[in-house]
């Protein structure tokens, strides 16, 4: 998980090896190698899930994680015009617990 804001309540994370040292570790040795993340580049401070548990009304008190990410490398990421999560395909009957992340790229 790349940082706490990725994350409902970190503070219920923080003996689980996907949200631990290493993993971020690894996430921003990633970044640091030319990859950008695309939601942080538009939305560098909000606080955006992409997964809600099916447990205990996680998306209906919008508990949620974000899971899923579109990484950019150095040619793309000038071309990033638009990102987000359609969040309302994940309160539907029958659906996943991840919702759809989309991206838009201007055209070269």
């Amino acid at each position: 998980m790349p940082s706490d804001l990725d994350i409902y309540k970190p503070e219920k994370y923080k003996d689980n090896a996907l949200f631990g040292p290493e993993s971020r570790k690894l996430w921003r040795e990633l970044i640091k190698s030319g990859w950008t993340d695309a939601i942080r580049k538009l939305h560098p401070n909000e606080p955006i899930y992409t997964f809600w548990d099916y447990l205990r009304n996680a998306y209906g008190r919008n508990a949620g994680l974000r899971l899923d990410h579109f990484l950019l490398n150095e040619l793309l990421v000038g071309r990033l015009k638009a990102i987000g999560v359609d969040k309302d395909v994940r309160g539907r009957e029958h659906s996943s617990d991840h919702a759809p992340v989309w991206m838009e790229l201007k055209e070269e």
